[in-house]
């Protein structure tokens, strides 16, 4: 099926309803995180305790990716797009509930942080799902240049809502709500989110799985990562993301280290400059497709090589200008390397892979930031240079995934 076979409200429409469905959860989500610390300091939870509620979700997420494979396949992505909606409605309106109770101390601030485990991994659970279901329907949907195109605008998305959320967050606090306000905001979008699942996914047989996908083959994450279509992608995206991850975890640490002038100039820096990483892969993701063909292979190599370049940058100037320019550039590089990966491996997949390869790059998303940014803040400590050497490590192995066997980028 392609963009023009698919009906008024099941063509460019949905598409761009998927983009606000991603936007308003990376909103709600990054939204979040911009404001977990000062909620925990307030009902008294540690930060040790605020920091892996955030890491447990993840690991849900990765965790539960495989298991939805068939259950995609089986049922068709409507279902569980809506269901990683009403995942993320729960875990917001929860653990707005959860701080309220907190706050008025009717519990203590332990089952406050249990409260806010379960609700998280039951998003990380339910989410999951969405991200694959999501994934799949595009692949279905479209086919060569303009699968690249739709992923890479979706990634765009996801960097834009990283921006806006920890922008919008603290404006949310207001009464009567309170720290609870921008759970509650957060919560109001979702609804809104899944009340336009009715309107603007495909309904009748456009919203069933293709009969492929349930054929009897194996169609397992592992099997899809083995095939010599789509793993060398998904190594490299594995490994990419990986990097990823450990520059964004430990940029924080780095510039708090590097800023002479104080920790409190010090957080507007280091807010300055995820705005301006976060920024850069937007252009990344959503201006250079308008001005170049987003050819995967060269997404990826061209990505990398900028990405290499920044934490080249970091690791040799242990200046604080180097350190956030150095993230800017990678972010840049990452902008456009993580899109062409996952357009890269879902067309080297057939038709019955598509849900299967959608919840590898789902997993990938998850186990990418549970241990690299440990490991690298652990090193850290040893070495400053740690985190920037790690990830260009990492960053050469991916290429070298790409290079361990052919990948055919063909239009299908």
């Amino acid at each position: 099926m392609t963009l023009e076979d698919v009906p008024f409200t099941r063509g460019r429409h949905v598409f761009a309803f998927l983009g606000v469905v991603t936007f308003l959860t990376a909103i709600g989500n990054i939204g979040l995180v911009s404001v977990m610390p000062t909620i925990g300091r307030a009902v008294g939870m540690p930060d040790y305790l605020v920091a892996s509620v955030f890491s447990l979700s993840a690991l849900t997420w990765a965790v539960s990716s495989p298991f939805w494979t068939r259950h995609v396949a089986d049922a068709g992505p409507n279902r569980y797009i809506r269901a990683g909606l009403v995942g993320f409605l729960l875990s917001m309106a929860g653990c707005g509930g959860a701080v309220a109770f907190g706050l008025a101390g009717l519990i203590t601030p332990f089952a406050c942080f249990l409260g806010f485990f379960v609700l998280r991994a039951v998003f990380g659970f339910l989410g999951s799902a969405s991200s694959i279901a999501t994934q799949s329907l595009i692949a279905h949907a479209t086919a060569g240049e303009q699968r690249t195109r739709v992923l890479t605008g979706l990634a765009g998305a996801l960097s834009l809502g990283t921006i806006v959320g920890p922008a919008v967050a603290p404006f949310a606090i207001v009464e009567p709500f309170g720290l609870t306000g921008p759970m509650v905001l957060f919560a109001v979008l979702g609804a809104l989110a899944l009340a336009g699942t009715y309107v603007f996914l495909p309904r009748g047989a456009d919203a069933a799985a293709p009969s492929q996908a349930r054929t009897g083959s194996d169609n397992s994450i592992l099997a899809v990562w083995r095939g010599r279509g789509s793993g060398p992608a998904l190594s490299f995206g594995l490994l990419l993301c990986s990097a990823q991850a450990i520059n964004l975890y430990t940029i924080g640490f780095v510039m708090l280290d590097r800023v002479q002038a104080g920790p409190l100039v010090a957080q507007d820096r280091i807010g300055v400059t995820m705005t301006l990483g976060a920024a850069m892969a937007l252009v990344a993701q959503w201006g250079l497709p308008r001005i170049m063909r987003p050819v995967p292979m060269r997404m990826m190599l061209i990505g990398t090589a900028l990405s290499l370049v920044g934490n080249l940058i970091a690791l040799l100037d242990p200046g604080e200008l180097a350190a956030s320019a150095g993230f800017v550039v990678a972010c840049f590089g990452y902008g456009q390397a993580r899109p062409g990966f996952s357009a890269a491996a879902s067309l080297g997949g057939t038709d019955a892979e598509q849900v299967a390869i959608a919840s590898a790059t789902s997993f990938i998303a998850g186990a990418s930031i549970m241990l690299p940014p440990v490991v690298a803040a652990a090193a850290y400590e040893s070495w400053a240079g740690a985190p920037f050497a790690l990830a260009i490590g990492l960053l050469m192995l991916g290429v070298g995934a790409l290079a361990a066997g052919p990948i055919v980028f063909r239009e299908r």
